[in-house]
């Protein structure tokens, strides 16, 4: 299956692309994340993901579209500003990956224990159903622990927060995962 692959950043892809590359699948990167904040944050996630697709002789897209002022009007309108975050993020990778012509899209957000992942799932089938194409769910969690050893390993840029300036607040609070 040919996969869009909605990258939030580069440890958070190492695990989920060596599965899907394991089971077969054609994978692109695709980097949209108007979300993250500060906009040196946003470069160094930019610039790990450079590198490891370099590593990796990966395809990738870039949207570099840095639309920060958009992200944090919609995020504060918003009753649930994940979702709204999610939603943003997945419609523009189903939009693109609709474009040209991939079978499926799906996200590396799946990976990470600090994310909504119920919310998350619920999202990508619901941009799946909406845009025509299908979502590639994968509960990427197990192996978590292993996308940072791989991320290490390799000296990517690992990330203390998911890059919006709320979860830049928040990861002083110690938020525990959800598992």
């Amino acid at each position: 299956m040919k996969i869009l692959t909605h990258v939030c950043c580069a440890p958070c892809f190492t695990y989920p692309h060596k599965r899907m590359l394991e089971e077969g699948h054609d994978v692109t990167a695709f980097f949209y994340n108007p979300n993250i904040h500060p906009y040196q944050e946003y470069k160094n996630r930019l610039g790990s993901v450079e590198k490891y697709v370099e590593l990796k002789g990966t395809k990738v897209i870039y949207d570099n579209n840095y639309e920060i002022e958009n992200y944090l009007r919609g995020a504060l309108a918003a009753e649930e500003r994940c979702t709204f975050c999610y939603t943003a993020r997945l419609e523009q990778t189903a939009k693109m990956a609709k474009q040209l012509e991939f079978d499926a899209f799906t996200t590396t957000l799946l990976i990470s224990p600090y994310q909504k992942h119920d919310i998350l799932a619920r999202v990508g089938e619901k941009i799946a159903q909406q845009s025509g194409i299908a979502f590639y769910y994968e509960d990427f969690r197990e192996g978590y622990q292993e996308s940072r050893d791989i991320s290490r390993d390799l000296g990517l840029y690992m990330q203390k927060y998911c890059g919006c300036i709320f979860s830049e607040k928040e990861r002083y609070f110690k938020k525990k995962p959800q598992f």
